[in-house]
């Protein structure tokens, strides 16, 4: 090839190289600027936390949220009142532009409207994700503070329990009572793993919810997520209250149905005579024993009342989320005796069969004598009774 065509094709091919390394190089600048203005920005939001999203106040909800003298039952299963009450036991620092009162109010209507994303997204006018992030977010903080509406009475509270349960049952010998236990079963969806476990003797899917009630149907302790096939015994025996021996204290006792032990240790927990019974006294102490126990039945069935559409239908959510629902739910059902918001419980909410049952463990003390000496004592105070009003 002639020397005078290859010069110029040498000088064309150097011109596109150095063009093309100029762009290749002005590439790089431009990343290394985006990178530095991305740190910037996260350092900014960092300290100065922005607020993504403005809030629509033209949504019907929040209009009726913003109308200080409507009700809001019908919307949010709550009064107003214990909705103001929850808000001021979740407030905390915000980082972004939702704010705890939203936060809550969406979380509330949430479980009040059977754990729909779609049907809150709409209502409050607010994206999916966001609602599902919300959602998430509160449930896990209603988890993390629990104690706030849920504890054991402190000991010089114990002798006002004690006299709720005297009150309740009808007889001066249950005043050593300071509370009553109990299981109810919650509907899940079968999880993907474990599935046998979660089935129960009634044939669903369930993960269960074991309480500690005062006389007033108030939560004093919960333990909630284990498999629904376990047994109320079995629950209560891995729950941390039994393991810790923290309540009841010692002296005073505890009730419970024939699904569990009579025990007088590690705790004193008390169980009705096996029917059908062999002497009066042990059917008077039964009458008794069944109308202190029946405040449990009864906080269960408010609960389930008020959250209808959440605890009677089959939770569609993974069970460790499924235990942050159920028992976002008791701390609700205690925020809402505290603000005097009462609920009769529906009569036609189901309940659970009792299941067998348990024997003692080798580490468990029978309180068949304890129950005993109860019933004797029982029968006593009834003959002085009559022979006091007969004089």
């Amino acid at each position: 090839m002639p020397s005078s065509l290859v010069r110029p094709s040498v000088v064309c091919a150097l011109a596109i190289f150095l063009r093309l390394s100029a762009a290749k190089r002005r590439h790089e600048r431009r990343r290394r600027r985006l990178r530095q203005l991305l740190l910037l920005a996260d350092q900014f939001v960092t300290v100065h936390p922005a607020s993504y999203c403005r809030l629509n106040h033209r949504a019907p909800i929040l209009r009726l949220w913003f109308d200080v003298e409507s009700e809001l039952k019908q919307d949010f299963h709550l009064s107003r009142r214990a909705m103001h009450a929850l808000q001021r036991l979740l407030q905390k620092d915000q980082d972004h532009g939702w704010g705890n009162e939203l936060e809550v109010l969406i979380y509330v209507y949430w479980l009040a409207h059977g754990l729909s994303y779609r049907v809150v997204s709409g209502v409050f006018n607010v994206p999916r994700s966001t609602v599902h992030r919300i959602i998430h977010k509160v449930a896990q903080r209603i988890w993390l503070h629990l104690s706030l509406a849920i504890s054991f009475p402190r000991a010089e509270d114990l002798h006002k329990v004690g006299r709720g349960f005297v009150d309740q049952s009808g007889t001066a010998v249950f005043n050593e009572v300071v509370g009553v236990i109990d299981c109810t079963h919650i509907r899940i969806k079968a999880p993907q793993q474990h599935q046998f476990d979660y089935l129960n003797a009634k044939g669903f899917y369930s993960i269960t919810i074991q309480a500690v009630f005062d006389s007033n149907g108030r939560f004093l302790d919960i333990f909630v997520g284990y498999p629904g096939s376990v047994p109320d015994a079995g629950v209560m025996r891995n729950s941390s209250f039994y393991q810790a021996r923290r309540y009841p204290p010692p002296s005073y006792i505890l009730l419970g149905d024939e699904s569990y032990p009579c025990l007088d240790a590690p705790i004193c927990l008390i169980t009705p005579y096996t029917e059908p019974v062999d002497r009066p006294g042990q059917a008077l102490f039964n009458c008794h024993h069944s109308k202190a126990r029946s405040v449990a039945h009864r906080a269960f069935g408010v609960m389930k009342t008020r959250w209808r559409s959440t605890l009677s239908n089959t939770l569609e959510v993974k069970p460790a989320f499924a235990s942050q629902v159920v028992s976002s739910c008791a701390f609700l059902h205690n925020v809402c005796m505290d603000n005097g918001d009462v609920l009769e419980p529906d009569d036609n909410i189901a309940q659970d069969p009792l299941p067998p049952q348990e024997f003692l463990t080798d580490e468990e003390t029978s309180g068949i004598a304890t129950r005993d000496r109860l019933a004797a004592l029982n029968v006593s105070v009834l003959q002085e009774q009559i022979t006091f009003s007969t004089v």
